[in-house]
C-alpha cells in the first residue's frame, strides 16, 4: 500500500472517531474530502463508486443538517459535492451526474466564485451544451482565480478547443 494511501486511511479512521464524539460541517467536509482522495488514487471502479457514495452522503447530509454555517463552508461543501458528482460522471459517463452538478451549483452562481463557474462549465461541456459552456467559461475567465493552464489541459474541454470563441477566450488571457 502506498504511504499516502495509508495516511489517508488512518486519517479516515481518526475523523470517523471524531464524528462519533461531535460532528461538525468542517469535519464532514474533511471526511468527504479524504474519501474523494481515495477515489482518485484507486484503480478499482467498485472501490471508486463505494468511496464516492460515502462522500456524497457525508456532503449532502452536512449541507442540510446544520441550520447555520458560514457561507464559505456551505460553498466548500457544495463544491466538493459537485466534484464528487463529476467524478461519478467520469467513471460512469452518465450525464445525469453532470445534471446534478448543475442543479447543485446554479443557485450558487450569484456568489461569483471561480470554482462554481468552472464546474458549471465542466458539467455543461459534459452534456454537450456548448452555449452554456461558453457562458460559464466566460464568467470563469473574468474571475480572479482563473487558471489558464487548467483550462488548456483539462480533457473535458477537448470538444470545444477548436471553437473560435474558445480560442479567443484563451488568447485574451495569454496577453
Amino acid at each position: 500500500m502506498l504511504e499516502n494511501t495509508k495516511k489517508i486511511i488512518e486519517r479516515i479512521g481518526e475523523t470517523d472517531q471524531l464524528y462519533l464524539e461531535n460532528n461538525t460541517p468542517d469535519l464532514a467536509l474533511e471526511r468527504a474530502d479524504l474519501r474523494l482522495q481515495l477515489v482518485v488514487i484507486s484503480h478499482s471502479r467498485q472501490e471508486q463508486i463505494h468511496f464516492l457514495q460515502e462522500a456524497v452522503v457525508l456532503l449532502e447530509q452536512a449541507r442540510i443538517e446544520y441550520e447555520e454555517m458560514p457561507m464559505r463552508l456551505y460553498l466548500n461543501l457544495s463544491l466538493h459535492l459537485a466534484k464528487a458528482y463529476m467524478l461519478y460522471f467520469e467513471i460512469t459517463k452518465e450525464q445525469r451526474f453532470a445534471l446534478i452538478t448543475q442543479q447543485i451549483l446554479k443557485p450558487l452562481s450569484q456568489h461569483e466564485h471561480s470554482d462554481i463557474y468552472f464546474f458549471l462549465a465542466y458539467a455543461s461541456v459534459s452534456k454537450n451544451q456548448v452555449a452554456l459552456t461558453r457562458h460559464w467559461l466566460t464568467k470563469y475567465s473574468k474571475s480572479a482565480d482563473f487558471d489558464l493552464e487548467l483550462l488548456q489541459k483539462h480533457p473535458a474541454f477537448r470538444p470545444v478547443r477548436e471553437e473560435l470563441w474558445f480560442i479567443k477566450l484563451l488568447q485574451s488571457k495569454m496577453h
